[in-house]
């Protein structure tokens, strides 16, 4: 935590807030599209909330930021039980796909349209693949077809984070190193 001023833990903290506080108005949009392909909803609407972490990223460029904004959301959802009632999993659910940003960011740690693409399909790939195995059970065809969802999902996830980004940097609201 050393690392990270409060301006940064507070940009951090507000795009994991964010990512949590559109879920209750992206999820029934979604589930119009998503009941009737018994395809769960997370994997489709997983690109926008995911965006919110990779946003977290592309603001804050140090290590562990995308971390902490999942581990925010984390928390949150634990505590208040009010997103979803996968309990102490929510831990992991969560989490993993911060850690997914990570762990991607070691690889390809640019700040570009790219970038953003590739940091949210680990996301939201690492996301729907824990629900669709540990909670829905999903068997292969159905699990390719949610996984499929997730990827389209998560381009566009991506391009919205990096649209946010660059308004952010032209607006000035944060200042963006």
């Amino acid at each position: 935590m050393d690392k990270f001023n409060l301006n940064e833990l507070l940009i951090i903290a507000i795009m994991g807030a964010i990512g949590l506080a559109i879920k209750p108005i992206v999820t029934p949009l979604v589930h119009i599209i998503s009941s009737p392909l018994m395809i769960p909803g997370g994997s489709i609407a997983g690109g926008i909330y995911m965006s919110w972490i990779v946003l977290a990223k592309l603001l804050v460029p140090k290590k562990g930021s995308a971390l902490l904004a999942a581990a925010t959301q984390a928390l949150v959802v634990l505590f208040l039980g009010y997103f979803g009632n996968h309990g102490v999993f929510s831990i992991i659910s969560y989490g993993l796909p911060g850690l997914a940003v990570e762990l991607i960011a070691l690889l390809y740690n640019k700040r570009n349209i790219i970038a953003a693409i590739i940091h949210c399909i680990a996301a939201n790939m690492v996301g729907a693949l824990l629900i669709a195995l540990v909670i829905f059970r999903m068997p292969t065809i159905p699990l390719l077809i949610s996984l499929s969802a997730a990827l389209v999902s998560a381009v566009l996830g991506g391009l919205l984070a990096w649209g946010i980004f660059i308004e952010i940097k032209k607006l000035k609201i944060i200042k963006v190193v």
